[in-house]
Parts: structure tokens; sequence; C-alpha cells
């Protein structure tokens, strides 16, 4: 090897922790599960979460609560979401369609927080719902605080709980 490309590590400092890994692979149809590594242990669901979002706004569609066409305006609490997001506007108005349109192509954020606010009237009041829709479908082990999946106090799942919100969908 080349001294150029040579890289001195300190020492103690040459490894770094790999993130704590769960897995669970089934058949969506049946249930059977394939393979399953950690499934039941809780971790940060991290983007995984927005799929409870959508799971919640297709119900409340389903159930005429709101419409793709309906248009909400955008909150400051929205507006001020880390990225990922597609930089909605605080007052300003989108549709239902394009908000779930951007919460499951690009991940957004800003468009998870706004459908939240929508459907609930509140980001906390939709992570009680959430949380509370986890529990009926058997997602016994999760607990949500917000809808974008954002890393927060308390926010957890499991592969085995999200294989099932997977099923659901």
């Amino acid at each position: 090897m080349d001294h150029c490309c040579r890289t001195r590590v300190p020492a103690g400092r040459g490894t770094a922790k790999a993130a704590p890994y769960a897995a669970l692979v089934m058949d969506a149809r049946s249930g059977e599960v394939f393979h399953s590594r950690s499934a039941d242990r809780r971790l940060h669901p991290a983007s995984l979460t927005k799929m409870m979002t959508l799971y919640l706004a297709f119900e409340a569609v389903r159930d005429k609560k709101i419409s793709l066409d309906q248009k909400v305006r955008i909150s400051r609490h929205a507006a001020r979401q880390v990225p990922s997001k597609i930089g909605l506007r605080a007052g300003r108005r989108y549709t239902i369609r394009d908000l779930i349109r951007a919460t499951a192509v690009k991940s957004a954020n800003d468009a998870a927080v706004a459908l939240g606010e929508a459907i609930a009237g509140s980001e906390k009041k939709f992570a009680a719902m959430m949380t509370s829709r986890a529990r009926q479908l058997g997602m016994s082990r999760t607990t949500f605080k917000n809808a974008s999946g954002l890393t927060a106090n308390g926010q957890l799942s499991t592969a085995r709980d999200m294989a099932a919100l997977g099923r659901a969908l």
C-alpha cells in the first residue's frame, strides 16, 4: 500500500459500533415468517413511522373524514420540520393528495406532520391516534410520538410490529 493512502487510527477509535439491527421477513398473505432477527427488539422506527401516518390518512379518506382534493393550511410547526422535507410554507394550502404523495414518495417530514394535523388537529393528538391504532392492529410494542419518525423519546417499535403494519397496509 502506498504511504499516501494509509490512515492512522488513534488507539481505541478504530472500530465503529453498528446501529442496532432487527429484521423480520414474512409472507404478507399468510403471515408465515421466513427470517427473523431480533424481531421483538424495540428500536426507533425512523421513517417507517410514516407507514402508520399513511395508514391513518388512507382510513380517513375511506371514512370520508378528509378528501383527497381537500386543501389544508400548513402550520408553522409542520413547515419547520427538518429534512427530509419538500419545503411546505406556513399559511399556504396544499391538497391531502399532494401531502400523501410527498409523504410516501419523498418521505417528507413536513407533509407527514401536515397530514397528522389535518386528521387529528395536532401532531400530538395524531401520535396518540397512531399508537391507539397500532394496539388495534396487534402492535403491542409500538409507541408513536410524532407523524414523521424523527427521533423522539419513547417513540419505539419492533420489526415484528412493523411487519404487522405492512400486512395491514
